[in-house]
């Protein structure tokens, strides 16, 4: 699946849509990369640099496409990142980094109202961020 593909999934839009291809999903865990993080104009750069701490917003949009790919109709639920736990850098910045990014997203745990997912992304197969994320999901109306 491409970057259309993803978009139609979340309500990030334009350069705000992080991931540009699902490598493989199931129903428990997603893997998805980008070269986003190289791009110019990208929404979260600040003074022409993309700290690693926006990793964290890599792995909230890797939760979301995921929670969007398990729910009938294929579509995101709106919710709120509530915690981040256990979250680890490998360096302060990711602009520089030749190559696409990827991300493992596990879901572990789900309900109506919450999901919590453990995330690592890598860089060439080396680690650049890892933790944790509950995010607070809205009832369906």
């Amino acid at each position: 699946m491409a970057r259309e593909d993803i978009a139609a999934l979340i309500p990030h839009q334009g350069g705000m849509c992080l991931w540009e291809h699902i490598v493989e999903w199931d129903d428990t865990r997603i893997v998805l990369e980008t070269d986003s993080h190289r791009a110019l104009d990208n929404p979260l750069r600040a003074n022409d640099r993309l700290r690693a701490i926006h990793l964290c917003e890599y792995g909230a949009q890797a939760m979301a496409v995921h929670g969007a790919l398990r729910a009938t109709p294929r579509q995101s639920r709106p919710g709120m990142l509530v915690s981040l736990r256990s979250v680890t850098f490998a360096r302060d910045y990711i602009d520089d980094l030749m190559g696409p990014l990827r991300v493992e997203a596990i879901c572990l745990q789900s309900a109506e109202t919450s999901q919590q997912y453990s995330f690592k992304i890598t860089h060439n197969g080396e680690v650049a961020a890892e933790g944790r994320a509950a995010v607070l999901l809205k009832l369906p109306s």
